[in-house]
Parts: C-alpha cells; structure tokens; sequence
C-alpha cells in the first residue's frame, strides 16, 4: 500500500483476486484519499478498468489511462484495474473466467483485505457491490464487454474507448495482409515468432511433446511492455516480442484462432471462406458466419450476446482514422445495441488514430471535449 503524491492524494492498493496453479492475478485499487472527519469512507462506487495489448501483452499498469483514474478519484470513486490472463496460451475462455472471478472478489471479499490492510489506521473503506461500472481501452474495452455479458454483479455502466470485438466478422480480423495495415508499421516476418505460433502455443509443448521458452508458463497474466534503449540499433522498438503479437496474427489473419483456441480446424480460415465468396448480401454473409460459431464459443462474441437487453448504458468512444481497431466495429456494436433498446451513446473523433488519449497534448485536446463526458457518464450512473 502507498499513497501517491498526486493532488488529490489517493492509496493504492495492491490485492490478488484469485490464484491459479500458485500465481496471483492481481488487480490495484486506486482508493480516493478520505476527506471526511470520521476517517469513514463506506458504500464507494468504483469502475473496473481492463488495459489493452490485443489480449496478448501488458498488465495492470500498461497503457494506463491517468486522466481517467484521477477524474474518477476526484469524484470519490474507486479506480480498479486488474490483471488478466494472456493468450496465448490462454484463450477467450480464460479471460471470461477471470472477469467473473473478479466481480465476484469485489462483491464478496474485497471488503475485508482492503479492512486487513488498514489495520494500522483510523480509516474504514469500503466498496459498494452495487456500484461498480467497466472500463477499457482497445482489447480490454474487449473485456469490459465481456463484464456486460458475464460477469456479477451487472456493471452499471460501460465506457469502451476504441474497443476491439464490436465486429469479429470484420475483414480486419480475417484477411490475409502483405501490406502495411496497422497504423503504418511494417509487414512482420512470421519465422521471428515461431514460439508464439500454432502449435507450439498449446499447453504441453511443442509437437514432438517438448516444453517451449513460452509455454512452460501455464499463466501469464502480467507481462510488462519493454522497449529497446537510445543506445540500440533499434531506438525505442518493442524489445517484448509480445507487443507484436495481435499485429502478426491480424496479418496472418489468425487472431480469432488464439482468441477462441479453435485452430484445427481454423475457424478463421472457415469465416474467410465465407468473407471471400460472398459478393453482395452482408446480412447472409453474416448470418453464414454466425452458424459456424460453435455453441459454446457464442459468448465470447459481443455481437452474437442473446441477453442485449440486460446490457448496461453504454458510452462508445473511437477516432475516425484508427487503423488498428477499426471505427466499423464501435458502429456496428452501437447499431446493434441501439436496436436492442440499451441506452448508448457513440462519440467518433475526427482524425484520431488508436490510442489518441494517450498523446502529449491528450489533456489539452480532450480534457473537456471527451475526458470530461466520459466520466461524467460514469458518475451519472454510479450516483443516479
């Protein structure tokens, strides 16, 4: 535990939110500094945040949304942000596990660490379990749909900024690519990969049985961002070959593969076939698509999720130009949840490319435009 020294000050607090195989998956709670006499804080609505990295990289601290977690403790509201499990070699499943897990800590245990942890001080916090609202940024905005559709408690509100899994029938997800696709960088030689790379992602080893440097690691939940020094050839290029997963399997096409662990057959290859030989009726095309989706596989698939009704307000946030997760996806995902009734609102921002919030001049751009709003509709139904 620590108090950080931004105005105004808050605590954050450091807790596991279940074990696996002996590994903690952790999640931090940033707790708004008391500003009470009694030292008594009680019934704190707080937002989950989930960070991005294509579900392949990063941990609790990576990307992570400052403007946000400051807006949120300002207005008396918890911060959360949690570690995930990584594919590969886990897959969408795991991540579905892990977010229900998670809401179930805050809904039962939560209280009582965060108690064990202030034994030492005056003060008493705690959670309100009927007030929690989701968030995330690129994949975890992934996530965070994931906690609409599985996770209790229901959030009472969702924010997505450029969230992947609005549209996994997108070409972008499909279509093999030889040209620079993503945000300009380079086509990625498949060879430099190969541990990450089908089947030596699935757990056991490689073919012949043999452990791989990736997967004797049965959990991975926090793996950090890594970048090459101003000393290198390199300058400030990812030196955690991780960062490049989800671009080589959006190149290859295959990231529905890892996502799902449906690689033989490959669904991807199956959704292709379907994306590559219809012409003209995107309904069918659609609906083809939909009935290869095995069953069980349904609920990892935002847009496929039979209980829209129950889905929380929604507020969607993407820039126009990003080319990284594609603005179609927020659209279609608004379309459909429009339909279904839920309250949701889409703000597309002009010119902006993936992760714009985190630019230098994020706060000067957007601090009043879009930051403010955001939170505003947090608050708004954190505290009806």
């Amino acid at each position: 535990m620590m108090l950080d020294s931004d105005t105004p000050a808050h605590v954050v607090l450091t807790l596991p939110y279940k074990v696996i195989n002996d590994r903690q998956i952790l999640v931090d709670l940033y707790i708004p500094s008391c500003t009470s006499d009694n030292n008594i804080q009680s019934h704190l609505a707080s937002v989950v945040y989930f960070h991005g990295g294509g579900l392949t990289v990063g941990n609790r601290t990576s990307w992570f949304p400052h403007w946000l977690q400051r807006r949120l403790n300002r207005a008396g509201i918890v911060f959360i942000s949690a570690d995930y499990q990584l594919i590969p070699p886990a897959a969408g499943h795991d991540i579905i596990s892990d977010i229900i897990d998670l809401f179930a800590f805050l809904s039962t245990s939560v209280n009582e660490l965060i108690r064990q942890n202030y034994l030492r001080t005056s003060m008493v916090v705690q959670l309100d379990p009927d007030a929690i609202a989701v968030a995330g940024t690129s994949s975890g905005g992934l996530c965070a749909y994931l906690a609409a559709m599985h996770a209790s408690p229901k959030p009472k509100a969702l924010l997505s900024m450029y969230s992947m899994g609005g549209d996994f029938f997108n070409p972008h997800y499909l279509t093999v690519k030889t040209e620079p696709f993503f945000r300009g960088r380079e086509i990625l030689d498949p060879a430099s990969f190969a541990q990450f790379l089908y089947p030596k992602t699935q757990p056991g080893g490689s073919p012949s049985g043999s452990p791989t440097e990736e997967n004797t690691e049965t959990v991975i939940s926090d793996f950090p961002l890594a970048y090459h020094p101003s000393t290198s050839p390199t300058p400030g290029y990812p030196a955690n070959p991780r960062m490049q997963l989800t671009r080589l399997y959006l190149q290859l096409g295959v990231w529905l593969d890892y996502y799902t662990g449906r690689h033989n057959p490959s669904l991807s290859l199956q959704l292709r076939n379907i994306l590559e030989t219809t012409t003209d009726d995107d309904d069918d095309m659609r609906k083809r698509m939909k009935a290869l989706i095995p069953d069980e596989d349904l609920c990892l698939f935002p847009q496929l999720h039979s209980g829209l009704q129950e889905w929380p307000p929604t507020l969607l946030i993407h820039g126009k130009s990003d080319t990284a997760v594609k603005i179609e996806e927020s659209l279609r995902l608004y379309a459909i949840l429009q339909e279904a009734g839920v309250d949701v609102t889409m703000k597309a921002v002009d010119g902006q490319e993936h992760s714009f919030d985190y630019q230098k001049d994020a706060e000067e751009t957007f601090g009043s435009a879009i930051f403010d709003e955001a939170v505003d509709f947090l608050v708004r139904y954190l505290n009806p």
